[in-house]
């Protein structure tokens, strides 16, 4: 019998790369990347209210991570190995993470991908005007500094073993 495929959670806060990171992670290891951004742009984003609501935005990512989660057990029973990049903002989230791995018996590698917040706010606003490969959905300087008031910054216990990138 072959081993149990590796799940790969991709996590570091707001323009640090993680989705860069996960595609080209995907493309060299062979796995499939689930990338939240992409699912809501692609699924809500004609419909998204402006100015975009919490409540509406956080019920349509559920759904997106419940749809994911599914899709990629379905992956990961094939032997193939999955890069989730599903925000995993807060300590809570990745620790649930690790519990489902546990639960279904799955390797977990965690990747930390971080950069400087100077260079990150960079990258954030020239996404927003380049609107390349990596481009969801807008992510202005108000919605940055939320979600930079949401990211815990992981402690030396929770990288212990995680792959770090830093650039």
């Amino acid at each position: 019998m072959t081993s149990p495929a590796t799940l790969h959670a991709i996590f570091g806060p707001s323009g640090a790369g993680k989705t860069t990171y996960a595609h080209a992670f995907a493309r060299r290891e062979g796995a499939v990347a689930f990338i939240l951004d992409e699912w809501m742009a692609r699924l809500f984003a004609p419909d998204m209210p402006d100015p975009i609501e919490y409540d509406w935005m956080i019920e349509r990512v559920q759904r997106c991570e419940t749809q994911i989660w599914s899709t990629a057990a379905g992956v990961l029973a094939t032997g193939t190995p999955v890069i989730l990049d599903i925000g995993l903002m807060r300590r809570a989230d990745r620790d649930r993470v690790r519990e489902i791995a546990e639960a279904a018996g799955l390797p977990l590698q965690f990747h930390f991908v971080t950069a400087s917040p100077d260079v990150r706010r960079a990258r954030v606003a020239e996404r927003n005007v380049v609107r390349g490969e990596n481009f969801a959905i807008e992510v202005t300087p108000d919605m940055f500094e939320f979600v930079e008031g949401v990211f815990e910054t992981p402690g030396p216990a929770e990288l212990e073993g995680a792959i770090i990138s830093e650039s």
